[in-house]
């Protein structure tokens, strides 16, 4: 007789602390929580905020994606809890909102609001509908020496169908690899690069955003190195830190190897179904994912507009602690 698999261990194992009033539940095993009863703008008044708000953080670092229905979240409180969601679960005092290089300043939106817009923009830089929507799997702005921990998305503008958004487990990512196989990684660190936001910028006449959130992130060399397998702060947990979009080749292989070992992982992302989560958008909905933890990518079958306004908060370089666990083992979950 075959056991059921762990799930009540991964379901009872995230902390959701004074967030417990509010009706939420999980929307998958491994990744997304949703909450149907709650306004954010409300936990950002309440007199107890600081701890609400650290306690959401804490919940998005564990499940990865958090999702709020039909939220009246102004752009300004948008950047405020972008900020404080990263304060209160310890970034960098220099760890700010990330300008996107191509951002452009307008009198409706400062330089640290992110348009993701279907009629062009920092959603269709790069991207062509004629490709495979698994090829947009990424984590936002690896590219920056000091990449994101938090990021918060309202749509405002939907089709009637289509133009859902998946996301997936970096921890689980890490856990479904082997033990040879993750210990091989753990000594690796890979190149990120986001040149085609340059090649953009020129067709565009724009110029290039400088500095963007922090003094690390500035000039026009939009490339990084990071650990393939990275420690999360807030959790402790390993998890995978390659995507497709921004990881061009790790640093200590050859180029053959490097690319042998990339498209296995990005595949090991895109082809696991069950360490992912899909959300099909109704009109203000709001999702808060943590991009050290998460991969994401959005569907290419509608053509009507689609547009949101999304705020990008900066964490810390990114490391990798030898005396961290994986989830499972810290949750003392079998493989």
């Amino acid at each position: 007789m075959v056991a059921a698999p762990p799930t009540t261990a991964f379901s009872s194992s995230h902390h959701t602390g004074s967030l417990d009033v509010y009706s939420h539940y999980d929307c998958t095993t491994h990744i997304g929580t949703q909450f149907t009863d709650v306004q954010l703008s409300l936990l950002l008044k309440d007199l107890n905020s600081d701890v609400l708000i650290k306690d959401l953080a804490t919940l998005v670092s564990q499940r990865g994606v958090v999702f709020f229905s039909n939220q009246d979240l102004t752009v300004g409180q948008q950047r405020e809890l972008g900020e404080r969601l990263g304060r209160l679960s310890g970034k960098p005092e220099t760890s700010g909102l990330h300008r996107h290089p191509i951002s452009e300043d307008t009198p409706e939106l400062a330089a640290d609001i992110s348009v993701i817009s279907s009629m062009g923009g920092i959603a269709r830089a790069g991207d062509h509908k004629s490709t495979r929507a698994s090829r947009g799997w990424h984590s936002d702005i690896t590219f920056e020496k000091v990449p994101s921990d938090y990021a918060i998305l309202k749509m405002c503008t939907i089709p009637e169908t289509g133009g859902d958004t998946l996301w997936a487990s970096g921890y689980e990512a890490y856990d479904r690899l082997s033990p040879a196989f993750q210990k091989f990684l753990e000594g690796l660190t890979a190149v990120h690069n986001a040149d085609f936001f340059n090649e953009y910028a020129i067709k565009a006449g724009l110029k290039i955003q400088n500095p963007r959130g922090s003094p690390e992130n500035s000039g026009t060399d939009l490339t990084a190195i990071h650990p393939v397998i990275r420690t999360h702060p807030v959790t402790g947990y390993k998890t995978l830190f390659v995507n497709r979009t921004f990881t061009k080749s790790i640093v200590e292989l050859s180029p053959d190897e490097s690319d042998n070992v990339l498209e296995y992982l990005f595949d090991h992302v895109a082809e696991n179904h069950d360490l992912q989560v899909r959300y099909k958008w109704n009109k203000n909905d709001v999702a808060i994912w943590d991009n050290r933890a998460t991969f994401h990518t959005a569907t290419h079958d509608y053509d009507a507009d689609r547009q949101g306004n999304r705020v990008v908060s900066l964490g810390e370089r990114p490391y990798f602690d030898p005396k961290s666990n994986s989830r499972r083992a810290a949750l003392g979950v079998a493989v």
